[in-house]
């Protein structure tokens, strides 16, 4: 039986990223080829698949090496290396892609740069988010790295306990999202503030892939039955949960959106251009 050699992947985790696998990285393959089939660009797409795959693997990998698997580790494990180097290979070729250009005139451009935050209520709820995840993220890293505050330890026990789970996949996440994604947070509430940071598009898309990827592998992991009873969410608590859970990870979704479909604010002025 092929768990016999990787019983990781026989965990809550495990089995729920082979379940993304399955589903959203095999769509994003086939809207891969098709555009390639097509002679359209797959730019935006490869790089959402990008940054999901990034996410799994650096979270699988070391949650298999430090949890309570760690012990089990074959040679089998190494068939997980491919998965390491291809996504950087094709990460770097899919960046240097010609991105789509949008026809924007200089003035229309110019008027929407002007705008401060406040005269952009989208950008402002998003800024708003930003820092609203940012400080969920260094929470809930405080919380794996075993913060002794009341609070933490009564969110713990009634709303997250999977946080605590000895498979360890759970506490991997938390603190790439503290120390990963709260400079990504950072970055793109800069982003929002001054204009003509082009590469706010790119990063965003990125970044949406891997919160997708990760938030589905960690709501799915607290709620599914092969993680031990005294780790998954409590009845009373789920709604709470997945509320909090759904909305940290739609908003990257909405913002890469955003910065894909209307990208005027980000665009480099002919000024700008010129002087790089």
């Amino acid at each position: 039986h092929y768990f016999v050699g990787e019983p990781y992947l026989n965990t809550a985790y495990g089995h729920v990223i082979c379940y993304w696998d399955g589903s959203a990285h095999y769509l994003m393959y086939l809207l891969m080829v098709a555009a390639i089939a097509w002679e359209e660009s797959y730019r935006n797409i490869g790089l959402y698949w990008v940054g999901s795959i990034l996410m799994s693997i650096i979270v699988f990998l070391p949650g298999s090496i430090v949890g309570k698997y760690g012990t089990q580790i074959c040679p089998a494990f190494l068939l997980n290396v491919p998965f390491i180097c291809l996504p950087i290979w094709a990460g770097v070729r899919i960046y240097n892609q010609a991105s789509v250009i949008q026809n924007s005139s200089v003035k229309v451009i110019q008027e929407i740069q002007k705008k401060g935050l406040l005269g952009r209520p989208l950008d402002l709820m998003f800024a708003i988010y930003l820092i609203l995840a940012t400080a969920f993220s260094i929470f809930r890293g405080m919380i794996v790295l075993d913060c002794p505050a009341e609070f933490c330890r009564l969110y713990v026990q009634h709303q997250e306990p999977y946080l605590k789970d000895p498979a360890a996949y759970a506490k991997i996440q938390m603190l790439i999202y503290m120390f990963y994604t709260v400079p990504y947070y950072l970055i793109s509430l800069y982003g929002l503030l001054a204009p003509g940071c082009s590469w706010m598009p790119d990063l965003t898309l990125v970044h949406a892939g891997g919160l997708a990827q990760a938030q589905f592998s960690h709501i799915g992991a607290s709620l599914h039955a092969r993680t031990p009873y005294i780790y998954r969410v409590p009845q009373e608590a789920k709604m709470v949960f997945l509320s909090i859970n759904i909305v940290y990870g739609i908003m990257p979704q909405l913002l890469a959106y955003r910065c894909i479909v209307k990208p005027e604010f980000f665009m480099k002025s002919k000024q700008d251009a010129k002087a790089e």
